[in-house]
């Protein structure tokens, strides 16, 4: 699955990818409700979700706050932990039985070293995810909660296959009860 992904990135020559994909040595099972990483861990891997859902969250006192979503076919990683090397302030939990394949990061960071390709990879990544956030952040401050949900409709469809409702809500900070109405 991996393997056919990157084949599909123009730019990713087979030496990339042959380089790139046995890497990808951890194999993680988890259960529904099982932890990939909880607060206070630090994050040594980043993830490629096979199977299943997982979610991003931040814990309050009286909520937990959906930052972000895994759904097969993404990255998953907590990432100021990974890229700082300090304990996470986010849980990642599966919402279903999960498959995923990770790599450390002392290998992902080698691969770039030697591979212009992969470092371009990543950083397009990385640009697919901050515009992510700032389309979030732009959702987080509509007033109106339909327009939230057109808005994430639009950007992530996919959400809605894979992710239970009562966490979208969270996400979209809003009731599950108001999520439901509006749909």
């Amino acid at each position: 699955m991996l393997r056919t992904l990157l084949q599909q990135i123009p730019y990713l020559t087979p030496e990339d990818i042959a380089a790139f994909v046995p890497l990808w040595k951890k194999r993680v099972q988890l259960n529904r409700y099982d932890f990939l990483i909880r607060q206070g861990q630090v994050e040594q891997g980043l993830y490629f979700v096979t199977g299943g859902a997982l979610r991003i969250y931040f814990p309050l006192p009286d909520e937990e706050i959906c930052v972000g979503f895994g759904y097969p076919n993404t990255l998953l990683v907590s990432f100021p932990s990974f890229v700082d090397a300090k304990p996470s302030a986010y849980y990642i939990q599966a919402l279903k039985r999960s498959a995923l394949l990770g790599i450390s990061k002392t290998d992902f960071t080698q691969l770039m070293a030697r591979h212009p390709n992969i470092r371009r990879f990543w950083y397009e990544e990385l640009e697919k995810a901050l515009v992510g956030k700032i389309e979030r952040e732009v959702d987080l401050l509509l007033p109106e909660p339909g327009q939230r949900l057109q808005r994430v409709r639009q950007r992530s469809p996919q959400l809605f296959q894979h992710i239970p409702k009562k966490y979208i809500a969270s996400y979209l900070r809003m009731s599950p009860e108001t999520l439901s109405r509006l749909k």
